[in-house]
């Protein structure tokens, strides 16, 4: 294999080129991920994530490989570079906590914690609400608490790339949604890149910028998240991701007599969600299943549809596993929607490439940014 990465910047952009045999499984991937943001490492099990995660991180070394992170070379095997993984930088959060059973929570926070970081510790503690647990021993706390306090650990050591893998599994509905919202708030304030290792697709959607879709060992597709839920031939790789589209707004009204949240996608389309308290001028994330659009031909008067919005038709595609629907692209202004219709409904209405039609938005979801 070819080591050939172009030089990067001085950021904190991994790229990397490994080949590695582990038993009947082999792993090639290529990567150039992005510097800032959550890049989603998403395949079945089998697919290769944690043997990837283990190589970023140095805890395995590849057959044949370069790597490089922030302008560093971790890796080539070529030149006989391998950095170790207490040298590399990289914070790990494993599926199992991993605290030291003999220390309190402030002192598995501090264990290993760089010069610098002090100036952070109430920061993070703060940021991942776990000031009333600083005296507890690990053997006290649940197993939410515990993943917060490994993330917090991981946060303290400086790292200039955050490894997560899987930090929900084993956890009840309620304290995964608790935790995931503590991820996801995280990822949004810490200047570091993250690489978010999961099977859950709601999780990857929730979380992610950017997805990194992993087959037999091999990278199916590396691009952003709405690139990737827009793209008809991966229907089957993402079959755990409901088809949506994920777009941006900003918060431009409320509506308190109704209950009710404006959001402009850009200076001529809005979408009016359920109200939040998203304070005017904030950045809104959401999402728009497939299924939850429907079309018209003409704009309907009377209707209980708040979000109509005119549309083309600028791409269709009649899958081979779902020989009875039509997945289509609806340009709307500067940003597209993925919609799914029966082959009946296509038929009937007419409906073909370019034409002219109204999308009737049933539901969104959203998170704040």
């Amino acid at each position: 294999m070819a080591s050939s990465i172009t030089t990067l910047p001085n950021t904190q952009r991994l790229a990397l080129q490994v080949d590695q045999q582990l038993g009947d499984f082999h792993l090639a991937a290529e990567l150039d991920l992005p510097a800032a943001g959550v890049s989603g490492l998403f395949g079945p099990s089998g697919s290769g994530k944690t043997s990837l995660l283990r190589l970023i991180a140095g805890l395995e070394k590849p057959k044949q490989g370069i790597m490089t992170l922030g302008g560093q070379t971790l890796l080539d095997t070529q030149k006989g570079i391998f950095v170790p993984p207490h040298r590399r930088r990289i914070g790990v959060v494993f599926q199992e906590a991993r605290l030291f059973p003999h220390y309190r929570v402030r002192g598995n926070l501090t264990y290993g914690m760089r010069s610098l970081a002090p100036q952070r510790f109430d920061e993070i503690v703060e940021l991942l609400g776990i000031e009333a647990l600083l005296e507890r021993m690990p053997g006290m706390l649940s197993g939410g608490e515990a993943r917060r306090v490994a993330i917090g650990r991981a946060l303290l050591s400086e790292p200039q790339l955050l490894l997560m893998d899987e930090p929900l599994t084993g956890l009840d509905g309620a304290r995964k949604d608790e935790l995931l919202r503590y991820i996801t708030r995280l990822t949004q304030q810490v200047d570091i890149p993250v690489i978010y290792v999961s099977h859950d697709a709601k999780e990857i959607t929730d979380i992610a910028d950017h997805l990194v879709v992993l087959k037999a060992g091999q990278v199916r597709a590396s691009d952003k998240l709405g690139a990737l839920l827009q793209r008809f031939d991966l229907t089957h790789e993402l079959g755990g991701f409901d088809a949506a589209s994920l777009l941006e707004g900003i918060v431009v009204a409320h509506d308190e007599a109704y209950g009710l949240t404006h959001l402009a996608l850009d200076n001529e389309h809005q979408l009016v969600l359920p109200g939040t308290s998203a304070p005017m001028g904030s950045r809104i994330r959401v999402r728009i299943l497939a299924r939850d659009i429907a079309l018209a031909l003409t704009p309907p008067a009377n209707t209980s549809y708040r979000n109509q919005l005119n549309a083309t038709i600028s791409d269709f595609a009649i899958l081979p596993e779902a020989p009875y629907t039509v997945e289509l692209h609806l340009r709307i202004g500067t940003f597209v929607l993925r919609a799914r219709l029966t082959r009946k409904s296509w038929d009937e209405m007419g409906l073909k490439q370019g034409m002219q039609v109204t999308a009737l938005i049933r539901s969104v979801s959203f998170n704040a940014l």
